[in-house]
Formats: C-alpha cells, structure tokens, sequence
C-alpha cells in the first residue's frame, strides 16, 4: 500500500530539522569543549597596579606582553618588578608603580621631580629633605600626591623674641611679626611699642623687641621750699647779716604721670598741683654799714676808734692766744678792700686785722699783743679757726712780723 504525498513531505520536513539539531549541539559541544581546552592553558598570575591587586589570567608569555594586553603604558620612570623581559609563569606576582611629576620647594629652591611614591611625606624621604617638628609643609606628609602636584616646604629657623624685657626662643617660618604674633597669640596693649614694623619679615637670628608700657597716676604730698628775701640795713655792719623772720616749708599736692617701659619707671609729667600750705618766707637783713678806722684813741657817733701806739695789756675782755701772720693792702690777690668796707689802699696805716668771723665777730674791738688795738674788719680764705691775719702798712712791716703766736683781748 503506498503512503500518501502529504506523509511523505512530513517525515522528511521532521528528518531535517532533527539533522539541524544535532550539527547544532555538535558544534556547541565542540565549542565549549575548545573554550575548555583554551581556558585551561592560560596562566593565573597577580597583578598590582598602583597599590590596587588582582588576580588575572594571561597567555601572554612575558611581562610586557601582559601590561600591553592590559593596556598599561609604561613610562621610561615607572617602576615594574619583575623587569618587563621576565616570562610569565603560573602564579608570578607582577607589580606596576606609576610614576608621577611633582613640583618642589624648599625654602627658595625650586625643583621638579618624578616619583612613584604616593603621599607627601614619601616623597619628601624619598628626594633626602630632613624635617624638623617646626617644619611647615603644604599639603600635609599624609596628603596623597596628585598628578602635577606641587610640595612646598618651609624650614623653620630660630630667633628672639623679647617681650617686656624677658627673652624667649621661637621657632618659625618665613613670616611677618604680625602673622608671627597672632600664630603665637601674643597681643600688645594701647601703650605697647614694637621695635620695627609689624610688616617687617622675621629673618633667621634676629631679634623682635616688645616694649611693654604702663601709664599710671600718681598723688603725693611734697614740701615747698621757702623763698628767701634780703633786706640791706645800714644799721648792721657791713658782712652781717640777721634773720627777720624765719622761713617755713609750705605744702603742695602734685599729680603726676607716670611711664613705666618694661616695669621701670621712665618718666613723670606734672599732670596738675595744688598749694595745700603756703610757704612763709625767710627774711634776712644783710648790713650795709661800713667802719671806718682812723689813728686817735677818742671815739666820735658813727666811728670805731683803734690805738695805733697802745701797747699796755688792758683789763677785762676775753684773752686767748693765736696764731698770728701778716698782709699787705697790696699783697698778691688782695683788692685793698676790707669784708667789711674799710679802705686800707688809702688808709694804710690803720690797724684792722682779718679774722675768723665764727671765733672773733666782725667789727669787734681787739687788742693783739705787740700790735695794740684794732678792729676785726676783714676775712681771709685761710683765716680758720684761733688765726689771725694782721695788716701791716707795708711788705717789709709784714715780712718782719713772719708767724708767731700771740695774746689776743676781744673787747666787745
């Protein structure tokens, strides 16, 4: 019996499509299996790139075969350990550190270099600049470095400061003293003087000067001295003088200024004065008088009379001995005129003789033995004490009378 045409045309549409399924498992088959087989031959090796690991597998057959499948671009200052000839292995560790420029500053010095390191800190160590604790370094050691980063150190030096006369070592920067200042928290009060310009730049060595300056006010009570007034008075013989009225110290508030520059006291300024007491002033009456000398042995209103001749000791008066030596009206430095006014340029022949007016009063009579009566008219600078100086009419008189001791009578 024959199949029919429609039957036909199924099995064999059913055939073909049963021969497409199994070239199609087959060649997925195939192909896994191949995939298999190629997977299985690549090597597991660890790659480090920049710090960051991984695992990778490779048919590369040496290290710059693999960086290259990686597309790793590796510059002439890049650091690839092993080196790039190396072969690849199973299990090899391959680490790649790119390398970047960085500008550098140091103090005025200025470079550039490259490096693979990755903080600030690294590449300071690495490029051999020691720090100290007083360093500044911007951005911080931590700070990761950045394609065309740029590093700037500045060293610190020492320096002086002084501040209200103590002296303090500082450690610091190229700075201004302001910046210096307020970094430190050093404030100046209203009076304060800096030495320089808060503008001026702190050099190594050198020192900045803070004087510190306290104005305060002050109140004291203080004496005031009496004025003295002289009045002439023909009554006194000439050199005597004698107190009217005593003097008195007054009393007077005085307010004062006062500026201290580091704690001493530098100067005080009259700032207001009150008269609290008056000063009573002193009043003295100089004598005017002058005596005048002659020969006679009488005496008249107005004139004190010596003896030229009178050689007897006379009774009462005050006796005692002195030293006794002789002038001249003429004698070297000798102006003729007594302290007290006499004239023995014109006069010489009167017996007047010097004295020292606090052991033998000025105007007192005298009687001096081997001379007679005379008056104490006149001072000498080296008629101290039991001396006395006698006037002779002329140098020979004097020269012969030399030095002796002699009785003295103070009459009056």
């Amino acid at each position: 019996m024959k199949r029919s045409p429609m039957k036909s045309l199924f099995y064999t549409s059913l055939r073909s499509k049963q021969i497409a399924i199994s070239i199609i498992v087959t060649t997925i088959f195939v192909s896994v299996v191949s995939l298999a087989l190629y997977e299985g031959n690549k090597k597991s090796v660890t790659l480090a790139v920049n710090g960051e690991q991984q695992e990778i597998k490779t048919y590369a057959s040496t290290v710059a075969k693999l960086l290259s499948d990686e597309e790793i671009e590796v510059s002439e200052h890049d650091i690839v350990t092993p080196s790039m000839n190396t072969p690849v292995e199973n299990g090899l560790a391959i680490r790649w550190e790119q390398s970047k420029q960085v500008a550098l500053t140091v103090g005025e010095e200025e470079q550039s270099l490259w490096t693979t390191k990755r903080t600030v800190g690294e590449v300071l160590e690495e490029a051999g600049i020691e720090l100290t604790e007083h360093d500044e370094v911007s951005p911080s050691l931590r700070s990761k470095i950045d394609e065309q980063d740029t590093i700037t150190v500045n060293k610190a030096f020492e320096f002086k400061l002084v501040d209200g006369g103590e002296e303090v070592s500082f450690w610091s920067t190229r700075t201004t003293i302001d910046e210096f200042l307020k970094k430190e928290g050093i404030e100046m009060a209203e009076y304060d003087r800096l030495e320089g310009d808060l503008t001026d730049l702190i050099e190594p060595a050198s020192t900045v000067h803070i004087v510190r300056v306290e104005k305060t006010m002050d109140v004291v009570e203080e004496e005031e001295k009496f004025a003295v007034e002289t009045r002439n008075d023909k009554s006194l013989l000439k050199g005597r003088e004698q107190v009217v009225q005593e003097g008195k110290k007054g009393t007077v508030s005085r307010e004062y200024e006062i500026v201290k520059e580091n704690g001493k006291e530098v100067s005080r300024s009259l700032v207001k004065e009150t008269t609290i007491k008056e000063p009573t002033k002193k009043i003295v009456s100089v004598g005017t008088k002058v005596m005048v000398a002659d020969a006679s042995t009488s005496s008249t209103p107005g004139k004190t009379t010596v003896s030229r001749n009178d050689s007897g000791a006379p009774a009462g008066g005050k006796e005692f001995y002195v030293s006794a030596t002789a002038y001249t009206a003429g004698c070297s430095g000798c102006s003729g005129i007594t302290a007290t006014g006499i004239n023995l340029n014109t006069n010489p022949n009167l017996k007047v003789i010097a004295v020292d007016p606090s052991v033998i009063r000025l105007g007192s009579k005298v009687w001096v033995e081997g001379y007679g009566y005379a008056i104490a008219g006149d001072t000498g600078g080296a008629i101290k004490g039991n001396r006395i100086d006698i006037h002779m009419p002329t140098k020979q008189a004097a020269y012969s009378f030399g030095r002796r001791q002699v009785k003295i009578k103070v009459m009056n």
